[in-house]
């Protein structure tokens, strides 16, 4: 059997870590044959620790072969702790009346910390994924602090808006969504993000060819993915955690799987028009010894992507521009 590697959680009991943990340690991020040592952490809260506790509980209970140990802990200096895979998913929520630029604010103040911890305690080989929000935003912070760990090592999440996509895509057709391919999520994970149809196709075919209504996908198909959160809030009264955990397992599996093609927020080194410093959605394709990834280059974009994407560039420098201040 495999040596075990770390797996840093932040906020592990709540709703999004809840659903997360149990299949990281039933092997469904790593694969069936890799142990895992699941690294805990929670904010230093009566409450949270003590559910935390109770999560390790029922982790315990399920006796996972994979499950070689399990940390808690409020302390990032031991969460993060020889880390090879850091998954920051605690976050403030966006409260009523609460500011864009506020949130980014309050947020940016954990990532720079997160980020500076990591840099410092974590593996050689550390890796992190930021599914907090503003993710593409909170992964640019936390890299910025880093110093031993370059950039590419910070990854924040879109599967969730890719995953989104071929669903939409899959009911309009009355496929199976296994028959979409090639769905590619470009820019911010928020209601800007683009999700690129023109390149998506369906059996092989190109969407717009097979599903022909070009005003339901410019307009209906990109606004039901852009705000399918808020949509899940206003059904269940609260945020997507379910599904969002399931995109960070395929998120951080893909990463990991030799060859796999997938949307994954990455610094942008200015392609496909985006500011060179921003974090933006785009297809990468993960290398053979599944350690590192290359973003797809040079794909075709017409006047109406192009316009998506500006658009949601603008929203991406916009943030840094709000949290300037917090940059190294």
């Amino acid at each position: 059997m495999k040596q075990p590697i770390r797996v840093a959680v932040t906020g592990a009991a709540g709703q999004i870590g809840y659903a997360l943990l149990f299949r990281i340690a039933s092997g469904a991020m790593f694969g069936p044959d890799q142990p895992v040592i699941l690294q805990c952490l929670e904010a230093p809260i009566e409450k949270a620790l003590q559910g935390l506790s109770g999560v390790a509980m029922e982790l315990d209970d399920c006796a996972f072969p994979l499950l070689h140990g399990i940390v808690q802990t409020s302390n990032p200096e031991e969460g993060f702790k020889d880390a090879n895979w850091c998954l920051l998913i605690g976050a403030k929520p966006r409260g009523p009346g609460m500011e864009r630029a506020d949130l980014l604010k309050d947020n940016g103040k954990i990532f720079i910390e997160q980020g500076k911890v990591i840099d410092r305690v974590a593996a050689a080989d550390a890796r992190v994924a930021v599914v907090g929000n503003p993710a593409n935003t909170n992964c640019m912070i936390a890299s910025s602090q880093a110093r031993r760990l370059p950039p590419e090592r910070f990854t924040a999440m879109v599967r969730l808006d890719e995953n989104r996509a071929k669903i939409q895509l899959a009911k309009k057709a009355n496929v199976l969504v296994t028959a979409v391919t090639d769905c590619y999520i470009f820019g911010n994970h928020s209601p800007t993000m683009f999700p690129a149809f023109h390149l998506a196709k369906i059996n092989g075919k190109p969407v717009p060819q097979v599903i022909g209504h070009h005003e339901w996908l410019r307009g209906e198909f990109c606004d039901t993915v852009g705000k399918r959160g808020a949509a899940i809030i206003n059904a269940r009264g609260a945020s997507s955690a379910a599904s969002a955990a399931n995109a960070l397992v395929d998120h951080v599996r893909d990463l990991v799987t030799p060859g796999k093609i997938h949307s994954v927020a990455v610094k942008s080194n200015g392609l496909y028009g985006f500011d060179p410093d921003v974090w933006a959605g785009m297809p990468v394709k993960t290398s053979a010894d599944g350690k590192s990834y290359e973003v797809i280059k040079d794909l075709p974009m017409d006047d109406f992507a192009k316009s998506k994407i500006d658009t949601t560039n603008k929203e991406l420098v916009g943030e840094r521009d709000t949290v300037k201040d917090m940059l190294r």
